[in-house]
């Protein structure tokens, strides 16, 4: 299955470009799921029919679906005081009634990956050809996007897999302290979590999953796009195409008030041009309402064979025996990266993003030689480590 995620930022027409590119695929015959994630059914104001936590039928071929996250967090919050049910009653707590729940901040996040890996795994009449989803806006989206990795790592950090030995003397330990230990329900919990968050990290890292930007050509439009595409490349999330949306005519009257917009205008598309694969959705003069308006905005096609991505770049050994890390970056801007290597793990700054990558077992026997920051790529030389590798003779 393809996977077409689409974000920009806030206020740019990404919902409306979502809509229409998963009606432009449904009406070419590819059984397509169009996914929200926004709570006041955007999503359903530009098809012209609202959309719920169930999927509905839009047109043959197109499906959308706008999961719950109230309902989600209700029935994730049950589940889990069931089964810290002797943790609770041994502190004495209260069960909450989930009815009575207020989803946290995040829920709406952890609802959409939900979705999305469920989405991915389906089968049979459920399973589709093309999932389309409209995320929230880039900064949103991004933090969102990077919440399966960080999480893992979190869990593991927590609950290392090699203390999970001892795990047969939790019972032993329970009888000699006189209480229960609820350690293996713990375990479990987080053997089954960290399942979950691998499938949706499966999901983002597929070869058939792209990231399409979309933005209104403009300053505020071009800065948002550099950052976007930043945190993106950090990610090492592929994009495929940007989309500039509501572009105007350039058939604009000279001594029209339009002037000076379509001045920004080409300013930004030149900019966009000479770094990314752009291609324009003309403005309709209004907001697009409905599917006739959708089917009229002619926004671009899905790649149907995209290329596979590599993050980083494999290694390569350079002609002095040092061997050489390479992060794709652009867009980076060199006073605002920094790198510090920890343990096992290489700690990437760039802008207000950042990544802890786990080394592979060749470069954790290396020391960090120097960094330099060329043509929007992240160069690490690592030098071998005298004490880790042995001497040839």
């Amino acid at each position: 299955m393809r996977t077409l995620l689409i974000t920009g930022p806030g206020g740019s027409g990404r919902t409306t470009v979502a809509a229409a590119t998963a009606l432009a695929a449904a009406r070419q015959g590819t059984r397509t799921l169009l996914l929200g994630a926004d709570r006041d059914d955007t999503l359903g104001a530009v098809l012209g029919t609202a959309t719920g936590p169930a999927p509905i039928t839009v047109e043959p071929r197109l499906t959308a679906w706008r999961p719950d996250a109230a309902q989600g967090f209700r029935t994730g919050l049950a589940a889990l005081q069931d089964r810290a049910a002797s943790a609770l009653d041994l502190l004495g707590a209260g069960r909450l009634d989930p009815e009575e729940a207020t989803p946290l901040p995040g829920a709406d996040e952890l609802a959409l990956l939900r979705a999305l890996r469920d989405a991915a795994l389906a089968e049979g009449p459920d399973q589709h050809d093309l999932l389309v989803v409209d995320l929230p806006p880039a900064p949103r989206a991004l933090a969102l996007l990077a919440l399966p990795e960080e999480l893992r790592r979190y869990l593991r950090r927590l609950l290392p897999p090699e203390r999970q030995a001892a795990r047969a003397l939790r019972p032993v330990l329970g009888r000699l302290a006189g209480v229960p230990m609820p350690a293996e329900a713990l375990y479990e919990a987080a053997a089954r979590w960290d399942l979950e968050l691998a499938a949706a990290e499966a999901v983002l890292a597929d070869r058939n999953t792209v990231v399409r930007l979309v933005a209104e050509p403009g300053p505020a439009g071009a800065d948002a796009v550099r950052s976007a595409a930043l945190g993106l490349a950090l990610r090492g999330l592929r994009t495929d195409l940007l989309v500039a949306n509501r572009v105007l005519s350039e058939d604009t009257p000279a001594d029209s008030w339009l002037t000076g917009p379509l001045t920004q205008q080409r300013k930004a598309l030149e900019e966009w041009q000479g770094t990314h694969d752009v291609r324009t959705v003309a403005h309709l003069g209004r907001d697009p309402r409905g599917t006739d308006d959708l089917a009229a905005l002619d926004v671009p096609g899905v790649n149907p064979d995209p290329s596979p991505v590599e993050w980083p770049v494999t290694d390569r050994l350079a002609e002095d025996g040092v061997l050489v890390w390479h992060i794709p970056l652009p867009g980076a801007i060199r006073d605002e990266l920094d790198l510090i290597r920890r343990g096992d793990e290489l700690v990437v700054t760039a802008g207000p993003f950042r990544r802890i990558v786990p080394l592979p077992s060749a470069l954790r026997r290396c020391t960090v030689d120097g960094a330099a920051l060329r043509e929007g790529t992240l160069a690490v030389r690592f030098a071998p480590d005298p004490k880790l590798w042995p001497r040839s003779r």
